[in-house]
């Protein structure tokens, strides 16, 4: 039975996923998360009733959360690109990177997104004010981090960079990296260019609509 993965092509954590099977051009069938597929919702919703996606589904088992998908086809489809050091004190900065983008860059940009969701101008306004304030301090803290490396945790593109691409790709999005961060515009400016992550971004440009802070005609 083949991989089967189910989320959605617009979906940061989805893309997460996404980057990890393409960097090794692991065979798997995508299951997208919409209305017009109300078979994969319903398959989905009971694999994993938290209803949060992505989802992977190997020979029967459900895996859920984008870095334990990573870490489980890194265990049982490993490829050529190893996403987690065999090396120990090496594979704990890759996760500690992973944990960074996922709840320092992520999440505030969700909470400015959230709030826009929401419709409440009041919820939408304290929702970017903490993405501004957050964001601006992870950014600043990146910075400093990634001088003299090449992708988040060192010389290799691993899990955390996974994480990184859409995180940041996103977080530009909503509060703009700015000018004077020059390593980290250009990291992200590299995420960009790396083949599995402009895949990503190209099955997702037709959903930019969706994106309720509005999309910027630009990457």
């Amino acid at each position: 039975m083949p991989l089967a993965l189910y989320g959605h092509p617009f979906s940061s954590y989805t893309q997460k996923a996404l980057i990890a099977l393409y960097e090794n051009r692991t065979p798997f069938e995508f299951r997208c998360i919409g209305p017009e597929y109300p078979e994969h919702i319903i398959d989905w919703s009971a694999r994993w009733p938290l209803r949060k996606f992505p989802v992977l589904v190997d020979d029967g088992r459900t895996v859920a959360e984008s870095s334990i998908v990573i870490e489980h086809l890194q265990l049982h489809h490993p490829g050529p690109v190893r996403l987690i050091p065999a090396d120990a004190d090496a594979a704990l900065e890759v996760r500690f990177m992973d944990r960074f983008f996922d709840l320092h860059v992520m999440a505030p940009m969700q909470a400015a997104v959230f709030g826009a969701l929401s419709g409440d101008e009041a919820k939408r306004r304290d929702g970017m004010a903490q993405a501004e304030d957050k964001l601006a301090i992870a950014y600043r803290w990146l910075e400093e981090t990634l001088v003299g490396r090449p992708w988040a945790a060192g010389n290799d593109f691993s899990m955390a960079d996974c994480a990184a691409a859409p995180s940041l790709f996103y977080a530009d999005w909503t509060v703009a990296i700015p000018d004077d961060h020059p390593h980290l515009k250009a990291y992200r400016a590299r995420l960009l260019a790396r083949p599995s992550f402009a895949r990503a971004v190209d099955e997702g440009r037709p959903f930019r609509h969706f994106f309720p802070l509005g999309a910027p005609n630009r990457d």
